[in-house]
């Protein structure tokens, strides 16, 4: 089969790789229909990955259908249209069976495309582990694209709208819009956010935000307007989707006294002199980590069904998959519109 595969920096290849086939009798082989490029993806990309192997799978934000299952998977069966989270668990223990993934009690939670422990989904066909509880039928009423999104993406903006304590009349500002931020924003109205303020330097994502009902502001613009716009008392809830010092710090200057700040971009700094003194005096909840992704469905599937969130309108680029290597540098650079990038087999 073809398959993207990473190795090196900036060195993503569309070449042959060897075709999966079923490890455990609770396995299940999907033929890719669709898969996309996330954020974190980049990491990867410009060589600062999770792992030092070469030659392996990237990607872990994929939709496709059965081709074949092992012998103990019983609620799918070949044929079946499934959506897979990124990230996989034992599918036994508490946690996974409640979803959260990320707490797997046998230490077995894993995300594709990290190394070649779990091959990535960009390839025209993966392995999913644990299938009955690792992969799901796509809902009525939900598209190939939106079960897409929902894989990762969208999940990961909820989580973190979520995690930042939103309620009706909350103020809000989300810092960095790629398509998670901008799903961030929708997901901070679809709660009842007062008023939400998109942060980002690029023009075209801040229009975007617009769109959707934000007061959409550059970084060197914010921190002054939200001080003059609330009289100096500042936000209730802030969502940082970039991961850098200088969003985190943004984030933290920009929070109200007793409010709620939640970080969801991926950290690329290994230290951060974290401001614990002001933020002890201003009693303030700091919230960090990763979403699992199955965790936040059942209250996603409903919204996205009734069309109140739509993800699918931040998908910019549909490629085919031999193009890959090409949509990771458009991606990379932010450049023609570049967000969501979504490779066809």
């Amino acid at each position: 089969m073809k398959a993207l595969r990473y190795y090196g920096a900036r060195d993503i290849r569309h070449e042959d790789m060897d075709d999966p086939k079923l490890e455990s009798e609770r396995d299940a082989i999907i033929q890719m229909t669709g898969c996309s490029i996330c954020g974190s993806d980049l990491h990867i990309y410009h060589g600062h990955g999770f792992s030092e192997d070469i030659g392996f799978c990237v990607g872990h934000e994929a939709v496709g259908e059965v081709v074949e299952v092992g012998r103990a998977v019983t609620r799918l069966k070949a044929g079946d249209k499934v959506m897979m989270p990124a990230a996989v668990g034992c599918g036994a223990c508490r946690s996974c069976l409640a979803g959260v993934v990320n707490s797997c009690e046998f230490n077995a939670g894993s995300c594709y495309g990290l190394s070649a422990k779990l091959q990535g989904v960009q390839s025209q066909a993966f392995r999913v582990p644990a299938a009955d509880t690792n992969a799901i039928l796509i809902p009525e009423g939900i598209s190939e694209d939106q079960a897409l999104m929902m894989t990762d993406a969208l999940a990961t903006a909820w989580f973190g709208a979520r995690n930042a304590d939103i309620k009706p009349g909350s103020s809000v500002a989300v810092i960095g819009l790629g398509p998670i931020g901008l799903m961030a924003v929708d997901s901070a109205f679809v709660m009842g956010a007062h008023v939400v303020y998109a942060i980002d330097p690029i023009a075209e994502r801040r229009a975007l935000a617009a769109q959707s009902g934000a007061i959409a502001l550059s970084p060197e613009e914010a921190l002054e307007r939200v001080r003059e716009d609330t009289h100096g008392k500042k936000l209730d809830c802030v969502v940082e989707a970039v991961g850098h010092d200088a969003t985190v710090d943004l984030a933290l200057r920009l929070i109200a006294r007793r409010g709620t700040v939640s970080v969801i971009g991926v950290q690329q700094s290994r230290r951060y002199a974290f401001p614990l003194e002001r933020a002890f005096a201003a009693g303030l909840t700091f919230r960090i980590g990763t979403c699992s992704v199955p965790e936040e469905w059942p209250a996603l599937i409903p919204l996205v069904q009734s069309g109140r969130l739509k993800p699918e309108r931040y998908i910019s680029h549909h490629l085919p998959l031999s193009e890959g290597a090409e949509a990771y540098a458009l991606f990379d650079s932010r450049e023609a519109g570049a967000l969501k990038m979504v490779l066809k087999a």
